[in-house]
């Protein structure tokens, strides 16, 4: 079965370019401003949409998407209200993927069965759930597969050959390499490690490699563009938000703009990078 995933994937090989994937926590600051930045997203120039579940205890993120979390959950932002927020967003926006990007604790909470039917009404079309390994595929990732969503999984620096095929097992849709050893928006990412890095993984895989943490400028998202199939941005996007927000911590008029702006930008890096690589998966 081909997912919206895959179709933007093939057709970005046809365009000879890398994808822009961007990162935003759903409930950020508060619903509405957080639907606005998900329907400017597209028209901005972001060719997938990561969506964060809010959660108490994100492990794997830093500071800037730390206080995202506590901003949502301050707001009421629930997996219903996320669910709910992705199927506002498809009234207005079809073709663009959305991937839920997470931790196993709030979908576990959930039910995983009551999820995966909710999310695939809703218009979710992957799922990243960081703390879940491959041996416990059987919890989320299988029934995940079954229902028709991709799996994406990361991959890291300290992830070798001998790993490397169970992380890579179930995996749909692309794989994501985290390009920095730590948490999220801690260090900027070496190009040229990036691409060797990148390279590695292509020996083990068709699919498509998108390289996210650290990445935070135009110029930044240019220079990982040429070794990769996508580039990731997160934390960029959710400081944009924090900075335009007033100071008591709500939405100003400028909250979706200033986000869309930075994506922009960002777009326009993608799109200068001077080439995808061959062999590009799609």
């Amino acid at each position: 079965m081909t997912t919206r995933i895959d179709r933007r994937f093939a057709a970005l090989k046809e365009q000879g370019r890398a994808a822009l994937m961007t990162f935003v926590m759903a409930g950020d600051p508060d619903y509405e401003t957080s639907l606005a930045i998900l329907k400017a997203l597209p028209k901005a120039g972001a060719d997938l949409i990561e969506l964060g579940m809010p959660f108490t205890d994100p492990m794997a993120d830093g500071p800037a998407i730390q206080a995202a979390e506590l901003r949502a959950l301050a707001s009421g932002q629930n997996m219903k209200r996320t669910l709910t927020l992705v199927r506002d967003f498809r009234r207005s926006e079809e073709a663009t993927p959305i991937v839920l990007m997470g931790y196993y604790n709030p979908i576990y909470v959930y039910g995983v069965e009551r999820f995966l039917a909710a999310a695939k009404s809703a218009g979710v079309d992957g799922l990243i759930v960081v703390d879940l390994p491959p041996e416990e595929d059987e919890e989320l990732c299988l029934p995940a597969l079954k229902a028709g969503f991709n799996f994406i999984r990361l991959a890291t620096p300290t992830t070798d050959d001998k790993r490397l095929p169970a992380v890579l097992a179930n995996t749909s849709g692309f794989v994501y390499y985290v390009s920095i050893t730590g948490i999220t928006g801690s260090a900027a990412p070496d190009p040229t490690k990036v691409a060797q890095a990148v390279a590695r993984i292509k020996r083990h895989t068709t699919l498509p490699v998108c390289v996210g943490f650290g990445v935070r400028t135009a110029e930044q998202a240019r220079a990982i563009a040429e070794g990769c199939d996508g580039v990731v941005v997160g934390s960029a996007l959710v400081d944009a938000v924090r900075k335009s927000l007033d100071a008591d911590g709500n939405a100003t008029a400028t909250t979706a703009a200033s986000v869309a702006d930075l994506v922009r930008a960002l777009s326009q890096g993608v799109r200068g990078a001077r080439r995808v690589p061959a062999g590009t998966g799609g």
